[in-house]
């Protein structure tokens, strides 16, 4: 089935469930006021959604309405836990390789991973405000999972069953903070401001054959400024898969229903097929030239992201931003 909220209803929205066409919704407040509720009492809740969902798909819903995406906010507007990951290595290889060092060989078996903001979520219309271009303003195009309650020291087998939803993710960077944060030893702060889900969540049998071994086995797009940047395979060079990032995270804590788990940067060891950044191009323009030549992007600049399915049609929706200046 496929989840959305709309900005109606307070600061967590209001939980509707949209047609796999991505054409009309339905409120189920009856079921479930919010995703975080829904998520909260998934055993429960999840049957009941997947039977309005059967009803909308079928045209039998009698107060099924048009789908504006404008109207929608992140799924989650706000959740109680973000971490996200960086299981693609050849984006990884790339930067370090742009600054002259290798990748120590434990990144090859144990997942890197951050505590991302997660106290809210852009809409996926919604502008991203920023407060000067001197930041260096970048996407990050990555797939999420969201699971529901995770025990501590769950194993990756084990953690399959607990991943719940699935979704896009633009993990907006400021990259020109990155290295000063870097540099103190303790992580990203104000160099990752926040991020937008794409318009919908779906559950993972919506990606049938496509959803393999806790991995997305499709390209993700990224449009920037209206001109094709690049659609990397997310099903290849993953080393670590949702499950597995899963449960590095829950290792000494549990992991509370609505968790997020991203990705990190989608990218391929062949480089033929784009990037999911500016980060890498850039990088490779410092391997190959000296020197990057791809700016940054600037206040007006655009950039979709978008998966699609083997026929063509919009899974998630896309997420769709302009970047603006931040205006108190």
């Amino acid at each position: 089935m496929k989840l959305a909220s709309l900005k109606t209803g307070g600061r967590d929205g209001s939980l509707i469930v949209v047609d796999r066409a991505l054409e009309r919704y339905v409120l189920v407040k009856e079921i479930a006021p919010t995703l975080q509720w829904a998520l909260d009492n998934w055993q429960h809740t999840a049957p009941r959604l997947n039977t309005v969902y059967a009803e909308l798909n079928q045209g039998i819903c009698e107060h099924a309405q048009e789908l504006d995406m404008e109207t929608l906010a992140s799924p989650l507007p706000r959740a109680y836990e973000f971490v996200d990951g960086s299981a693609y290595l050849p984006h990884v290889e790339r930067v370090r390789r742009a600054r002259g060092a290798e990748v120590p060989e434990s990144f090859y078996v144990d997942p890197l991973m951050y505590q991302a903001v997660s106290a809210g979520f852009l809409g996926p219309r919604d502008p991203v405000p920023v407060p000067s271009e001197d930041y260096g303003i970048d996407f990050e195009s990555e797939i999420v999972i969201i699971t529901d309650d995770v025990p501590m020291a769950i194993s990756p087998q084990q953690a399959t069953d607990n991943i719940q939803l699935i979704g896009l993710i633009n993990d907006v960077s400021l990259r020109n903070l990155i290295p000063a944060e870097l540099a103190k030893g303790f992580g990203f702060l104000q160099s990752k401001p926040r991020s937008a889900l794409s318009p919908v969540l779906v559950t993972p049998d919506e990606l049938g054959e496509a959803w393999q071994h806790s991995k997305v086995l499709l390209p993700l797009h990224s449009t920037l400024n209206g001109a094709f940047f690049g659609c990397p395979e997310a099903g290849v060079d993953m080393q670590f898969n949702f499950a597995e990032l899963v449960a590095h995270a829950a290792r000494t804590r549990a992991l509370t229903a609505g968790t997020i788990v991203g990705s990190g940067t989608i990218a391929n060891e062949d480089t033929e097929k784009g990037a999911s950044c500016l980060a890498e191009i850039r990088m490779l323009e410092i391997i190959a030239d000296g020197k990057p030549s791809t700016p940054f992007m600037k206040y007006g600049d655009t950039i979709r992201i978008e998966m699609f399915d083997d026929q063509g049609r919009s899974i998630f929706g896309a997420i769709d931003q302009k970047i603006v200046v931040y205006d108190s």
